[in-house]
Parts: C-alpha cells; structure tokens; sequence
C-alpha cells in the first residue's frame, strides 16, 4: 500500500555509509519526508576524518564493475550489480556537485585535491544540514522492533515500519530503518539480530604483522618496491610493495594478504610463519644461479655491499648475515652452500609471525550480516520488511585503496533511496 503521510526514515550510525544513506533518502524524499540521523557517540564520521592518513582515500580509479569487484575478498558478486548502479563515477560526480574535486594518483586511488578529509567531511556535513537531516549524537539503540501490524499514530500520520527505543529511554519510530553501524565495534550486528538476521562472525581484515626476527633489526622504513608475501603451507598469496616497520611488516602485499586470508589468520591467532620473495621475477634455482654469475662479474667485491638483485643494501646485508657469511667476504671465496642458502634468503624467507597491529589507526571488519539474507538492488532485509542495511555491517570488506569507502558510497546511495521508494510505494527501478 502506498504511505499516505510523509514517511520518516531512521538511519543508525553516522559514518561515511550512513551519512550518504540519509542525504541519499532525503534527496529522494525531496522534502515530502524526514530523516534522522542517529549515532552512539559525540564523534559523526570519526573514521573518514581518520582515514588515508588524514586525507581521506574516497575512491579507486576504477570504473569497471567487473574489475571493481575483484578488490573485496568478501562481498564481491553481490556488489556486482549494485557498481552498476552507483560507483566511482557517481561518487566523484557527486562529490564535484557539492564543492569538492578529487585527484588520481598513481596507483588509483583517489583523495580530495585539498589532500585534507575534512573537506570530505565538511561536503556530507554541509549537505546533510541543506536537506534537513535531523542528526542525533550520543543516541545508541537499545531495541528495534516492528510496529505492531495496525501501525503507530503519530500525529495525523500511521507508523507502520519500527519502534526504536534509545539507550536514554526515548522511543522512536520510523516507517523504515537503515543500519549502517560499521564493523567490529558497531552496534549493527546486535540490531541486526534482534530483527532476525544471521551474522558472520566479525573479525579484522586489513592489518599489518608483528614480526620479531633479526633480518629486520634497524631497517623500520625500508621497503621492497616488488615482493611475494605467501602465509606459509596454505594458497594465501599476495604481491605487491612491502614496508619494513619498527613492529614487523606492512605495505600493500601484507594488508592483501591479511584482507583475503582474514578468517584464516583469525584461526591462527595470528601465529604463523610467512614467507616471503623478495625478488619474485626469480626461483630458487634462478636466483642461485644469479648469484653463481654475480661471483664470477665480480670476484673482489664484499659479498655484504654487491648483490644482483634490486634489493635495499641494508635488507641484503642482512640477509647476508641470515645466510652465515660475512658481510666483509669477498664474493671469489663465497662456497656454493653459502650461495643455496643465500638464494632461500631471496625468495623463500621465512619469518615467524606473533600478532598483528592496526594499519594507521584504521579498522575493516571481515564479517557482518550474511549477504545472502539481503538484497543487493535495494539493501534492503530479505528477513524483515523495511529494514535496509548499508557499509561495513554487511560483511563486505575490501583491501586497502578506497574500496572500503567505495563500497559505503554505493551500499548508502542504494539504502537511502531504496527505503524512500519503498515507504512511498513506489518500484526502484534502475536509472
């Protein structure tokens, strides 16, 4: 039945996916309608003012749906059809509507031109207050349920969709309700709950390890511009830059890495042995056979400064070490045993992981509401009519690079206007 007063829509948690959630609805409601924009805390779009380093990664450079998807580990098929719907091209066009150009850089990723988040924070800000979005800080959800099948009066209009109850006592009610709460420590995956979904168990995805070993003693901001990071007697493989950091090793091979093998590193506690190639054009037979030729170019050279491949010096040295040969011998008496065990050293270290740590203050969750309970044209639950769900409470994740925003951008968009359209009676059909 189509609603016949101006529906009002509720939107739990104000990060980047619920702040685009609520401006998406209240765009489609085109002031026939409210929208409230609740969130637990004093701090709205916490992590978007954190994110990229305080610049704010908002998107990838990558504009086709089908090369898109390839960078979630969780979520992928699902965000198939909704790419087509909303993705980068959207995102940056929305963003250029409202004051704010975005640069590419190298390798895709795309930041305001200010190199500033608070630009990004300000623009949702700025449209949120210009269409009216009631935001509600410090108002975290003690219960969610539906309203009772003849509806809620509330002044000359019928609530047909949630009465919500607020940590404080208050009661709310909305015709529809968007979750948009985050991952590991949001309150989604509670509420979610409450009104019948299964949730996939969360746990971190994007972090870096924790590696004490001597090879990486004093080389804290060292990286290899090419490496194979593999965790060790399984298929996880990831290649790409690695970073030597003061607390074990980072980059974009280990944040992969630790992205596709979430669950299983979880499993692990984290304890396992990584392997890693430092020169991945080269096999353990190539490389001895480099280093072999290397011998014979230059047979005066010290062993610790001269090496044929494109390594750090400070790395190989230490890898010179590991080998049992010192950095001072010259390579003419370096025996073929010192020579095998070198080329392990290149291409098949093997370093003991202990822990992870958290990539610059940032979290992704692997986990959430279970994907298959919810409709990807219209985010909206296949458990509980008029409940939507947008970002990182769905288990959806995807590595580092503005795909995690990305995924928020789309998953609001299609929240926002889906619950409007619905509340209204209306079909969405797809522009």
């Amino acid at each position: 039945m189509p609603h016949m007063s101006p529906p009002h829509i509720l939107v739990v948690g104000a990060g980047a996916a619920g702040y685009f959630a609520a401006i998406s609805a209240a765009e489609t409601l085109a002031g026939s309608g409210t929208v409230t924009l609740c969130e637990a805390t004093a701090h709205p779009l916490a992590k978007v003012r954190i994110s990229g380093g305080g610049r704010c990664n908002v998107t990838h450079a990558c504009f086709d749906p089908r090369e898109l998807k390839k960078n979630y580990p969780r979520g992928a098929r699902e965000l198939h059809g909704a790419f087509h719907r909303f993705g980068p091209t959207d995102t940056i066009a929305w963003f250029e509507r409202h004051g704010v150009t975005l640069k590419v850089e190298a390798d895709g990723r795309m930041f305001p031109v200010s190199d500033d988040s608070e630009t990004i924070v300000s623009a949702l800000s700025k449209a949120a207050q210009s269409l009216n979005i009631t935001l509600r800080l410090q108002s975290g959800i003690r219960k969610v349920e539906p309203a009772p099948p003849e509806g809620v009066t509330i002044g000359t209009g019928t609530i047909n969709g949630f009465r919500i109850e607020l940590a404080t006592g208050e009661v709310l009610h909305a015709d529809r309700l968007i979750v948009a709460t985050g991952g590991l420590k949001g309150s989604g995956p509670s509420l979610a709950e409450m009104l019948g979904h299964s949730i996939e168990a969360p746990v971190p995805s994007l972090f870096t390890f924790n590696i004490d070993d001597p090879r990486l003693e004093g080389l804290a901001g060292i990286s290899v511009e090419d490496a194979v990071a593999r965790v060790d007697g399984s298929k996880l493989e990831q290649r790409g830059p690695l970073l030597i950091t003061h607390w074990g090793m980072s980059g974009p091979a280990v944040l992969k890495l630790s992205a596709w093998g979430a669950r299983e590193l979880a499993a692990s506690k984290y304890r396992f042995s990584l392997a890693v190639n430092f020169s991945p054009g080269h096999t353990r037979d190539d490389a001895r056979s480099a280093l072999i030729a290397h011998r014979s170019r230059h047979p005066r050279r010290q062993i610790g400064g001269s090496t044929p491949f494109q390594l750090p010096v400070r790395l190989w040295a230490q890898l010179v070490v590991a080998a049992g040969a010192n950095e001072a011998t010259s390579w003419t008496q370096v025996s073929n045993d010192v020579i095998a065990r070198l080329a392990d050293q290149v291409v098949d270290a093997k370093f003991p992981v202990t822990g992870k740590s958290t990539h610059k203050e940032e979290f992704v969750t692997c986990g959430g509401v279970r994907l298959g309970e919810v409709d990807f044209r219209t985010m909206e639950s296949r458990k509980c009519a008029g409940l939507h769900f947008a970002g990182e409470v769905l288990d959806i994740d995807g590595i580092t690079g503005g795909f995690n925003f990305q995924a928020a951008w789309t998953t609001g968009w299609l929240a926002g206007r889906s619950a409007v359209l619905s509340a209204l009676g209306k079909a969405d059909a797809p522009r």
